[in-house]
C-alpha cells in the first residue's frame, strides 16, 4: 500500500505527501513541495476514473493512512487527465449485481470511511464528475472546478438513481428544486452553473485547477490543525442537526479549543503582532 512520504502507488490511487506545486498550465516552474498538504490523485484515465468498488476501497484506505498522519493537514483529491475527475461508477461491475449482494458485499462501505474523514479534503475537479465521480466531488469539503468541468448525477438514464449521497448531497448543496431536476432527468451542468448553484466553490481555467487546488489547501493546512478539523465538523453538522442542536454544538466546540496550546498562542501571537507557531496541540 502507498506510504505517506514520497511518491507512491497503490494500483489505481496515487499519492503523493507533502504535495508538489508542478506544472499545470503557464508560468508553471520547478516543483516545489506544498507544505501539509498531500495530493491524491484517481489513477484509471483509460475509464475516465471511473470508481471501481476496488478502487474505493483503495482511496479510503489512502485517506485513513494521511488522516491519521500528523503531518497531513489538508488533503487534494483529483482525478488523472484531463478528461475526468472521475466519470461515474464501473457500470461493468455493477450490471450484474443484486440487492442482496449490494447489502451484503460491502462494496459501499468505503463511502462511509470517505464520509468519517477529519482532515479537510479540496477536490480538483477537470471534464466529468458524474454519477459517483459527482457524488465523490460533494463528499469533498469544497470544490475547486476547472472550466472545463461538468457534474451531473445521470443515474436515472441506466435505470437506477444515486445511491452514494447524489440525492443527499446535491439538495443540500443547490435546493430541492434544482437537485429534483438534475436527478430526475440525468441531465448535467457545466461549472459556471455549478457555480452559480453553490455546488462549487470556485471555477478556475482548466489548466490551473490543479495548482489553485493546491494554493487553497497550502492556506488550509497553514492554520491551526485541531481549530480546523473542529471547524470543519461544525459545518458539516449543519446539514445534519436542527439550528438549536448546531449552535450547541458549535459553542461545545469552540470552548474545547480553549483547553489547547494552539489557541493560547493565537491569541498570544495577536497580541504580540507577530505570526502564530501551531502545535496541533
Amino acid at each position: 500500500m502507498a506510504q505517506t512520504e514520497g511518491v507512491a502507488v497503490a494500483s489505481e490511487v496515487r499519492i503523493e505527501s507533502p504535495a508538489r506545486r508542478a506544472g499545470d498550465g503557464p508560468g508553471a516552474g520547478v516543483p516545489s513541495v506544498v507544505d501539509g498538504v498531500a495530493l491524491v490523485t484517481i489513477d484509471r484515465p483509460s475509464r475516465r476514473n471511473a470508481l471501481s468498488f476496488g478502487l474505493l476501497r483503495e482511496l479510503a484506505e489512502a485517506l485513513e493512512r494521511l488522516d491519521a498522519d500528523p503531518s497531513v493537514r489538508c488533503v487534494v483529491l483529483t482525478g488523472a487527465g484531463e478528461r475526468a475527475f472521475a466519470a461515474g461508477a464501473d457500470i461493468g461491475e455493477l450490471a450484474s449485481q443484486t440487492p442482496t449482494a449490494l447489502a451484503e458485499g460491502g462494496g459501499f462501505d468505503a463511502w462511509g470511511r470517505i464520509d468519517r474523514i477529519g482532515v479537510p479534503l479540496v477536490a480538483a475537479v477537470r471534464g466529468y464528475a458524474l454519477g459517483g465521480g459527482c457524488e465523490l466531488a460533494m463528499a469533498c469539503d469544497v470544490i475547486v472546478a476547472g472550466d472545463d468541468a461538468t457534474f451531473g448525477q445521470p443515474e436515472i438514464t441506466i435505470g437506477v438513481m444515486p445511491g452514494a449521497g447524489g440525492t443527499q448531497r446535491l439538495t443540500r448543496a443547490i435546493g430541492k428544486a434544482r437537485a429534483m431536476e438534475l436527478v430526475l432527468t440525468g441531465a448535467s451542468i457545466d461549472a459556471r452553473t455549478a457555480l452559480e448553484l453553490g455546488l462549487v466553490s470556485r471555477v478556475v481555467p482548466a489548466e490551473a485547477t490543479l495548482r489553485e487546488a493546491l494554493a487553497l489547501a497550502e492556506r488550509i493546512a497553514a492554520g491551526p490543525p485541531l481549530a480546523v478539523r473542529a471547524a470543519k465538523q461544525a459545518v458539516l453538522r449543519a446539514a445534519e442537526l436542527p439550528l438549536s442542536a448546531g449552535l450547541a454544538a458549535e459553542r461545545t466546540a469552540f470552548f474545547d479549543l480553549f483547553a489547547t496550546a494552539d489557541q493560547a498562542e493565537g491569541m498570544a501571537a495577536f497580541l504580540e503582532k507577530r505570526r502564530p507557531r501551531w502545535t496541533g496541540r
